[in-house]
């Protein structure tokens, strides 16, 4: 056990460290107006010239971790900077690693810190779903699938539960596009119509 002990310290002064710098990032986000619109967001991607890529994934990543990120917004901004396909791909990997990462915070830290990233609010009104056993799993899935519901919230929830790992990120990896697809390509063929009426 003692040999245990300080590799455990480390991961985890390693994750308080990584939602720190996490925090400072999304500050500077909303501070300069960064998640404001699809337009400042891609405005701030494109400035990144070759690792422009790179920023995107990582950036779509943290909206997952950090709930009240419009994860929608880098979807819209991805499409416009990297055109519909590479776009979605980067979105996709992005909001599948983010998810990940969601769960096993979550089940790293648990219910206090699940609470305090969802907010009171939203966590009260979903954590009844983590008691409903294996009919938490299919709720769960249906929920990625579709889109409309709290995904990275629900993310959080799995970690909850008694849900494995290995079948979150199967759910995550076949379910992630149905709703990407609707948020990024459906939301930006829709703003380009609308748009084209005024022309």
């Amino acid at each position: 056990m003692e040999t245990k002990k300080p590799k455990y310290n480390f991961m985890k002064f390693s994750s308080y460290i990584g939602l720190a710098a996490v925090g400072i990032f999304v500050f500077y986000g909303f501070r300069t107006g960064m998640f404001s619109s699809a337009e400042n967001f891609h405005k701030f991607i494109v400035g990144f010239g070759v690792w422009s890529a790179l920023v995107f994934v990582i950036i779509q990543i943290i909206s997952v971790v950090v709930p009240p990120l419009p994860t929608s917004i880098g979807g819209i901004a991805g499409i416009i900077a990297f055109g519909p396909w590479l776009g979605f791909l980067y979105s996709y990997i992005g909001i599948c690693i983010g998810s990940v990462f969601a769960f096993m915070l979550s089940k790293r830290f648990g219910q206090k810190f699940v609470k305090g990233m969802a907010g009171g609010k939203a966590y009260d009104k979903y954590i009844s779903w983590a008691g409903r056993g294996k009919k938490f799993d299919r709720m769960f899935a249906l929920a990625i699938f579709f889109p409309g519901a709290p995904d990275d919230l629900l993310c959080y929830i799995a970690g909850l539960t008694e849900m494995h790992l290995k079948k979150f990120i199967s759910i995550i990896v076949l379910g992630k596009p149905m709703s990407i697809a609707v948020y990024s390509l459906g939301l930006t063929t829709a703003a380009h119509y609308i748009f084209s009426l005024f022309k």
